[in-house]
């Protein structure tokens, strides 16, 4: 059987008609950039989010850096997350000239640990960035603890974890401002690069609204060095059209997930599934397991057909592009083992049920085999 990591093409014919309605009525109104399309989907997506400001951008990188600028972030400022996380959140941090501080994670949830983020904050520090990884909620109220005790601000990368929820309620409205990426794998992806920003303050959504488009508080009237990161309205329609679609996407996520879950559970199957949280409504962006024998494992599953991936296999901290952040192998010690063991097996609404329980038998074939 073949097993592809994601399905595109599954999952544009399961609503075509609604996206190619989308996409005709862009074509058709003959408005690309900052249009309809766009203010209709700030306030759907703000709306969906249980916020009271949505800000579309260019994508999740840049929702990221648009959200530190507008809290006021640049050099000489430090911003703390962690090192088991996409380079985006980190590369984020740094176009805003800001200096990453990155701190270890809890060992089950993979998010940030609070007592380390407690630990790494100085006189120099400006904002904590929790990452809701893979689909999972980071300790908030911990997290939000500390910070407040600090005045730090809050900035959440909901970049995994659109739909997610913290003891009921959504992430991205827990901080000051949240940053969400819509790259096509995303639990709600476009059809390219797209992001959004989300927020319940005014004045920072105002500001990232300018910030986004050069500054310009009205046309050719700059208030603010700015840059070009517009959600365009081809993005925004497509992204109106899956908007309903979500939580149905995110249940069937979940439905696969605990079937996983129920066939890896016991000791013959060799793996460690993923938890969830006692807090969470883990929303499955990527469902992961962990065996110190992931390598092997990884090329058992390429030879039967499966598709895996690794997120991610090489910390921040250890990538070659970040050594000039100073911290050695052995300064986060569980990211680095997490990193050794991880393995993200396929997950996505149009799995079928057949394909999960063939990757989950392929697994515990792998254990039976290999002892």
């Amino acid at each position: 059987m073949n097993v592809p990591f994601n399905d595109f093409l599954a999952h544009y014919q399961a609503i075509k008609p609604e996206i190619d309605g989308a996409i005709q009525r862009v074509l058709d109104s003959g408005w690309f950039i900052l249009g309809p399309e766009l203010e209709a989907f700030e306030a759907e997506f703000a709306t969906y989010c249980g916020a009271q400001q949505s800000v579309g951008v260019a994508s999740g990188t840049e929702a990221l850096q648009i959200a530190l600028l507008a809290l006021g972030i640049g050099p000489g400022d430090e911003v703390i997350t962690v090192s088991h996380t996409a380079v985006p959140t980190v590369a984020a941090i740094e176009m805003t000239g800001a200096r990453p501080v990155l701190v270890d994670i809890n060992p089950f949830t993979y998010t940030m640990n609070p007592q380390a983020l407690d630990a790494a904050i100085t006189s120099r520090t400006r904002v904590v960035l929790p990452v809701h990884l893979y689909g999972q909620p980071a300790d908030m109220d911990a997290i939000i603890a500390v910070s407040r005790r600090h005045e730090l601000a809050i900035v959440e990368d909901v970049a995994q974890a659109v739909g997610a929820e913290y003891r009921g309620r959504q992430v991205g409205v827990l901080g000051d401002i949240a940053a969400y990426s819509f790259y096509p794998t995303k639990n709600l992806g476009a059809f390219g690069d797209a992001g959004a920003i989300v927020t319940n303050d005014q004045a920072l959504a105002e500001k990232a609204r300018r910030l986004r488009n050069y500054g310009q508080a009205k046309r050719y009237h700059h208030q603010m060095k700015g840059m070009n990161s517009r959600l365009d309205e081809m993005q925004a329609a497509i992204l109106r059209a899956k908007l309903p679609h979500l939580e149905g996407w995110n249940y069937a996520r979940r439905e696969r997930a605990g079937i996983y879950d129920r066939l890896l559970s016991s000791a013959q199957a060799g793996v460690q599934p993923p938890m969830e949280a006692d807090w969470a409504r883990h929303v499955y962006h990527l469902y992961v397991v962990r065996t110190n024998r992931r390598d092997a494992l990884q090329q058992h599953l390429a030879d039967a057909g499966v598709s895996t991936l690794i997120h991610y296999p090489v910390p921040v901290h250890l990538q070659e592009a970040y050594v000039d952040l100073g911290l050695k192998r052995g300064t986060l010690p569980v990211t680095e083992v997490v990193a050794e063991q991880i393995l993200s097996l396929p997950i996505y609404p149009e799995l079928t049920i057949e394909q999960v329980s063939y990757v989950a038998g392929q697994i515990r074939d792998f254990t039976r085999l290999k002892g």
